[in-house]
């Protein structure tokens, strides 16, 4: 459940603006929890401080009621300082996004006040070890089970990022019984029978405490079902919902390729080798690499507020087409950053230097849904005139 909280501050700037500082102040932190590894618990004090744990709820349950477009901005900023916090922050808001539009209205209204009043995030757990991914197919492993008070979830999930700070658990699970339905479970962090597994050890993204939870015989109330449906009943998905899954996991990304384009150009700019006797920046072959990586991010900044912008005015991208631009822009983080490693040589690799952190963190745009794989395929079935699954 929420925890208290001093109210956030009052508005005298905008949220975006506040990103911006705090994702400065972010960066100080970010390589001390990155080697360690540990959770930022201290990061969301201050996004609850500033009011932006509540950046797309409604006005009238204390939020900000930003769109897309915003959230955008918001979760660049604070990738650039720390990107494990912009993931977590990035799913609470989907999530909200999410319970605005499909789930029923007192949820969507306990969520935003939760999240207006305390340190109060939510994000699903979906992933299973058999399973995999739900965005490929398949029933999950978890089941809820009906019981005179309400319901009773089993189960084992991993990749549950943000685990240490959630108060909500959106828990994809299966109903037993010959017809099956699937959907979200909400279960108050904390709840009894919940386990989690310190499992997460990554390459990249390490404060993200993406860990293993076992649900055993967890209880909740029958209203905390949120949205169970027959599994077709799930396809095709609601595009606004999808273009704020894809587009944020993109922002996160892309904000950690504009940290480091920083670092890259701080570099061509100071570093000034003895026989050439001025900056690297004086000679056009680091000139044409920085303008290489320059062309990449003004493209992902572009794709990225041209689509949310088309989504706040109601004209969401078609399901492929948020697919193919999450593929774009976290292909060109992926691409930028490289290209400042491989110029930059011993320096950008030292753990001394936060280049070799962004390097590591930015190549786990790939394993996001949707995958490189169903985007192109659901892309390409589309223009073979053939059923496209969704990316």
């Amino acid at each position: 459940m929420a925890k208290p909280h001093p109210s956030p501050s009052i508005e005298v700037e905008s949220p975006v603006h506040r990103a911006a500082r705090l994702g400065e102040e972010f960066a100080l932190t970010a390589g001390a929890h990155d080697r360690a590894p540990s959770f930022p618990h201290a990061n969301f004090d201050r996004l609850a401080q500033e009011g932006l744990l509540a950046l797309n709820a409604p006005q009238r349950f204390g939020g900000h009621a930003r769109g897309l477009e915003d959230a955008v901005a918001v979760i660049r900023d604070i990738a650039q300082g720390e990107p494990s916090t912009a993931l977590v922050l990035a799913m609470h808001y989907i999530h909200l996004a999410t319970a605005a539009r499909s789930w029923p209205a007192a949820w969507a209204e306990r969520l935003g006040r939760e999240a207006a009043t305390g340190i109060s995030l939510i994000n699903a757990l979906r992933v299973e070890p058999a399973l995999g991914t739900p965005a490929r197919g398949g029933l999950p492993a978890t089941v809820a089970r009906r019981t005179a008070n309400g319901w009773s979830l089993s189960g084992h999930k991993i990749y549950s990022t943000g685990i240490p700070i959630l108060s909500w658990l959106a828990v994809w699970a299966h109903t037993e019984g010959p017809d099956p339905r699937v959907g979200t479970f909400l279960v108050p962090g904390g709840t009894p029978g919940i386990e989690v597994r310190e499992s997460w050890n990554q390459l990249g993204m390490r404060a993200s405490a993406s860990h293993d939870v076992i649900l055993r015989d967890v209880a909740i109330p029958a209203d905390h079902a949120v949205d169970i449906r027959a599994p077709a009943a799930w396809h095709p998905q609601d595009p606004t919902v999808y273009a704020w899954n894809t587009l944020l996991v993109a922002a996160v990304y892309h904000g950690i390729a504009l940290a480091a384009r920083q670092w890259f150009l701080r570099f061509l700019q100071t570093r000034a080798p003895a026989n050439l006797g001025a900056p690297l920046a004086s000679l056009p072959r680091f000139q044409e690499a920085a303008g290489e990586i320059e062309t990449l991010l003004d493209v992902n900044k572009r794709l990225l507020r041209s689509a949310a912008r088309d989504a706040d005015e109601g004209h969401p991208p078609r399901l492929t087409e948020s697919g193919q631009i999450k593929l774009t822009v976290t292909s060109q983080a992926i691409a930028a950053v490289e290209t400042a490693v491989r110029l930059s040589g011993n320096p950008g690799l030292s753990t001394e230097e936060p280049l070799e952190r962004h390097f590591r963190d930015v190549v786990c745009g790939r394993i996001h849904t949707p995958q490189d794989d169903s985007v192109r395929i659901a892309s390409g079935r589309l223009a073979l005139d053939l059923e496209a699954p969704v990316p």
